[in-house]
């Protein structure tokens, strides 16, 4: 069955956007060839690396349905990684709520004003 191999995060300030990712989940981005483009190291383990590019339009609206396809980060504490989040410049835009046998899960915007998920596993 095909699964995601590699995602990209559209920046408007690739430097800004670079910082706020390693500030909150200690990523490591490389520069890629000589385009505004990098690559992103997520860690060992489970899960799947991407990348970062200069963004060519308009960046997200906020207040406006998401118009993407989000990624959903797992992490260990949700409550400390949210506060990463609004620590380094980024906002919780759906607050932690629980899913039935899951656990939990609260959606953020990045500096970019990019959305993405946070899931912390239990319940």
């Amino acid at each position: 069955m095909p699964r995601p191999v590699h995602f990209e995060i559209h920046a408007t300030e690739p430097e800004r956007a670079i910082t706020f990712y390693t500030t909150v989940f200690e990523w490591s981005f490389e520069r890629w060839g000589e385009n505004p483009y990098w690559l992103i190291s997520t860690g060992h383990g489970p899960g799947i690396d991407g990348g970062l590019v200069q963004r060519q339009g308009p960046p997200p609206v906020t207040d406006a349905p998401v118009n993407a396809f989000p990624n959903t980060i797992q992490v260990s504490d949700l409550d400390t990684f949210t506060r990463r989040v609004t620590q380094a410049g980024g906002t919780v835009v759906v607050p932690k709520t629980s899913i039935a046998g899951i656990g939990w899960l609260a959606y953020c915007q990045d500096t970019e004003g990019n959305i993405f998920g946070l899931m912390e596993n239990g319940g």
